[in-house]
C-alpha cells in the first residue's frame, strides 16, 4: 500500500461524516425535527457506505451497510458531542 492509497482510505470515510452531518443538518433547517436526526444519520451513512464500498469499490453490499451503520453512528455521535459543548458553553 502506497501513501495515495493510505490516505484515502483515511480522508474518505472522515469526508463521509462530515457530509452526512452537513446533510442532515441542513434536512433539520427544513423542518425536520431533531429528534429523528439521528435516525437520518444513520439512513445517509448506511447509503453512503453502500454507495462508496458497497458499489464503488466493489467490496460488496454487506460489507458496505456495516460500514454505513459505523459511518452514521459516528456522524450521530459527533453532532451530539459538538451540540453538548455549544450548550456548555452558553
Amino acid at each position: 500500500m502506497d501513501n495515495q492509497e493510505l490516505i484515502a482510505m483515511l480522508l474518505t470515510p472522515a469526508s463521509q461524516v462530515a457530509l452526512i452531518i452537513a446533510v442532515a443538518q441542513l434536512i433539520k433547517e427544513v423542518g425536520l425535527p431533531s429528534k429523528f436526526i439521528p435516525v437520518v444519520d444513520l439512513v445517509l451513512g448506511i447509503i453512503s457506505g453502500i454507495c462508496v464500498y458497497g458499489l464503488i469499490d466493489g467490496m460488496g453490499i454487506g460489507y458496505g451497510f456495516i460500514i454505513g451503520i459505523a459511518l452514521g453512528l459516528s456522524a450521530c455521535g459527533l453532532f451530539s458531542g459538538i451540540k453538548n459543548i455549544k450548550e456548555a458553553t452558553k
